[in-house]
């Protein structure tokens, strides 16, 4: 169960890298930032128990190549290359998804565009920095950050990035498991796409709320517990959760709760999918 399936979709201007592991209906992971179908790995296992299990590698990212030359990223582009993912592997049957905070913003947009085709849709801290009563200073510190990485290249920009969001390591934090050490390398050669094409454009995107409102119940908004200080990441997602009627949903953790406590935060994922 541990060794996925993979397998590749061809979408419009890239090749897809995906995984399949497990039976059941289809939960959708989404990977965020420069990470890839790897980010899930301590958890997949556990999913896997319940639900077929697919995760990708985003275009541009690791193992799926563009067709053309890199340029800014698009939140809806990526939403379109979910649904094919999906239509290919669940044509007919509805399907739950978690994405974490690049990819909680795709997964919101997924779900604003095609709610007739999701069953639950978890969005853990999609930094959606426009929803924020001021979002300036937040805009201000991302637009800095890849002002920085283009400058001073990709170490000194998540320096800056980290330094920005004040964030500490969670106490739960364990090693990471073995995918997630594979997987580093990959996310080392990402960084350009993730702090030159997309921190910028995917954190100042308007999700569709008079399309989201119908669909909110499907909707699960959630935060790290290890995250409420950090206002460009919890903020976004409880004030969405207000404008939706909901509450957010704390997990084991802090953004990377999902790399930090993979067991605690595969089991509440099950307990809220449920």
């Amino acid at each position: 169960m541990n060794t996925p399936l993979t397998g590749t979709l061809t979408v419009p201007g890239a090749t897809l890298h995906y995984e399949k592991r497990g039976s059941g209906p289809v939960l959708l992971l989404i990977p965020g930032g420069a990470a890839d179908a790897g980010l899930y790995a301590g958890m997949a296992a556990d999913l896997a128990t319940r639900y077929t299990v697919v995760s990708y590698d985003p275009r541009g990212l690791s193992r799926s190549p563009l067709d053309g030359p890199l340029a800014d990223q698009e939140v809806a582009v990526w939403s379109d290359d979910a649904r094919r993912l999906l239509d290919l592997l669940s044509p007919h049957e509805e399907v739950s998804v978690l994405g974490c905070s690049s990819g909680a913003i795709v997964a919101v947009d997924l779900l604003a565009r095609h709610p007739g085709r999701l069953r639950r849709v978890v969005a853990h801290e999609p930094p959606l920095l426009e929803l924020l009563d001021d979002p300036a200073p937040h805009r201000e510190l991302f637009a800095e950050v890849r002002e920085v990485f283009r400058a001073e290249g990709a170490g000194p920009a998540m320096a800056r990035l980290g330094e920005g969001l004040g964030g500490r390591p969670s106490a739960e934090a364990t090693e990471p498991p073995p995918e997630i050490q594979e997987m580093a390398p990959r996310m080392h050669a990402n960084l350009p796409v993730f702090l030159g094409h997309m921190l910028v454009p995917f954190s100042s995107t308007v999700p569709d709320l008079a399309a989201l409102r119908p669909a909110a119940r499907k909707l699960v908004p959630a935060a790290g517990r290890d995250s409420r200080a950090q206002v460009p990441l919890y903020g976004p997602v409880a004030r969405l959760a207000e404008l939706l009627g909901s509450q957010v949903v704390e997990f084991p953790g802090g953004h990377l709760g999902a790399v930090e406590s993979p067991k605690e935060f595969a089991k509440e994922l099950l307990a809220v999918l449920d």
